[in-house]
């Protein structure tokens, strides 16, 4: 019993000790200087009624605000969930439209069901010439969002949009759980 105490106490030291990089990591991430190539927005949920979920919205605000100060193609990312009436890939494309961003601007990927495949089809959609990018994600997501691309070779920046309060813990302790299969993957110990 002492033992499982003991490994509980540990499992929640570590768990506190990532949760603090995670939060550091936040906000030390490079900062846009509007020079890349192309923006890539990645996908949230899609609410039942077809509208982006707060998180998403946030993300797509983001999205629009550095497209606004600097034009350029944007990349948007999301495949279809089992909730979900259409791809978020879809939903994204359709908002940012209404927004003001001319149909032509905006390339969409509806098949990625993660981050990774979210910036591996993103990486074919770029148009030819493009080598640097600013990912758009959530604030939490982001430092986890670009140390994957860098892993496929992207160069760039990122946009973090802010959290909701309310769902805070949530996203923070799922990307805590996220980091460790990523660290776990890069390592080989998960395949």
């Amino acid at each position: 019993m002492q033992l499982l105490l003991k490994l509980i106490l540990l499992g929640a030291v570590l768990f506190a000790v990532a949760l603090g990089l995670l939060c550091l990591a936040e906000g030390s991430q490079p900062k846009p200087d509007g020079n890349s190539g192309a923006v890539i927005v990645l996908g949230a949920q899609v609410y039942p009624d077809g509208l982006p979920s707060p998180q998403l919205e946030l993300r797509l605000e983001a999205a629009l605000k550095t497209w606004q100060e600097h034009p350029r193609p944007i990349i948007v990312c999301g495949a279809q969930g089992d909730n979900e009436p259409a791809a978020e890939g879809d939903v994204m494309q359709r908002w940012l439209i209404a927004h003001g961003v001319p149909a032509g601007e905006i390339t969409t990927d509806t098949e990625s069901r993660n981050t990774r495949e979210n910036l591996e089809n993103a990486i074919a959609l770029l148009p030819p010439g493009v080598d640097t990018v600013t990912v758009v994600t959530s604030d939490y997501h982001l430092p986890r969002a670009l140390a994957l691309a860098r892993d496929l070779g992207l160069r760039g920046d990122g946009i973090g949009s802010p959290c909701k309060q309310e769902f805070w813990v949530k996203n923070h302790f799922r990307e805590v759980l996220a980091w460790g299969k990523y660290f776990a993957e890069k390592t080989g110990i998960l395949k």
